[in-house]
């Protein structure tokens, strides 16, 4: 208790001239705990690998809040250095090991991105890509034919084709008048869409059957839908190029590594067994 008393008495002291220095470096120290050093520079790394929804903290929370936790993690790291184990051992260097990596893999990934090579990676997704047309449709599901039928009937006298939808539809788009909404091949059953495909703005199809019922289907109108801008999907091309230029460093870096796997016979459950690591 009293070396971390100490140790917080030393931060009181050395913390304030650090707040006021405007010379102040990466190498400027905050505290000291057991004659270990906490630096400007150790909460500028440790800022750096905080979730995005902390580092929009303010910075003198930001400040004192690591400055605290790297205190008591110093304190903590100082009383286990006195009994490391095996498997504390192995997992620094599982620790160290993916540290190490995830930084090269984000040094790669966050290159400069010019724009010649998003416009290749748009090219190489979009550039065939034919416009979709997309079709806004209305229905009456009925048990029988018969209904369906009778419902063609009231339409050709003149009935409105929503509130026969609203009033005799057993599909759950009823309610609605029967609207389906906007909708593209593939998205519906194969025998509704292929009556659909065979309609017209503003004609209604003969009875249809499906797995659901029979139909009675309006077509409303269609549209072509355009493949998206570059702008559109910038931000998701952006990460795919990224992505991939990790996976093609990684790939260059593996085969060009002198790797070799031991031929020994493991049996998979072994990696359960803590008490191989618990010297």
């Amino acid at each position: 208790m009293k070396k971390l008393l100490a140790s917080v008495s030393l931060v009181a002291a050395l913390a304030a001239p650090a707040y006021a220095d405007g010379h102040a470096s990466a190498e400027t120290v905050l505290a000291t705990v057991n004659g270990n050093d906490i630096t400007v520079g150790h909460l500028i790394a440790m800022r750096q690998m905080l979730p995005a929804e902390y580092q929009q903290l303010p910075d003198e929370v930001l400040f004192e809040g690591m400055l605290e936790q790297l205190i008591q993690q110093q304190v903590l790291a100082d009383e286990a250095e006195g009994n490391v184990t095996r498997a504390m051992e192995l997992g620094l260097e599982n620790e160290r090991r993916a540290f190490l990596a995830a930084m090269y893999m984000d040094d790669v990934a966050m290159a400069d991105l010019g724009d010649e090579e998003l416009q290749a990676a748009y090219d190489e997704a979009y550039g065939s890509v034919e416009p979709t047309t997309e079709y806004n449709a209305a229905h009456i599901l009925l048990e029988g034919q018969e209904d369906a039928e009778n419902m063609l009937v009231e339409l050709e006298a003149g009935a409105d084709f929503a509130e026969l939808a609203a009033e005799n539809s057993i599909g759950p788009s009823g309610p609605n008048g029967g609207a389906l909404g906007w909708f593209t091949a593939g998205m519906m059953v194969p025998e509704f869409e292929a009556a659909v495909f065979e309609l017209e703005p503003g004609e209604v199809s003969a009875p249809v059957q499906t797995q659901f019922g029979w139909h009675v289907v309006l077509l409303n109108e269609t549209r072509e839908q355009a493949a998206p801008t570059l702008e559109d999907v910038r931000a998701e091309l952006e990460e795919a190029v990224r992505r991939a230029r990790v996976d093609a460093r990684l790939e260059e870096l593996t085969e060009a590594a002198d790797v070799s796997r031991a031929e020994v016979e493991i049996d998979p459950a072994m990696i359960r067994n803590l008490d191989l690591i618990a010297e």
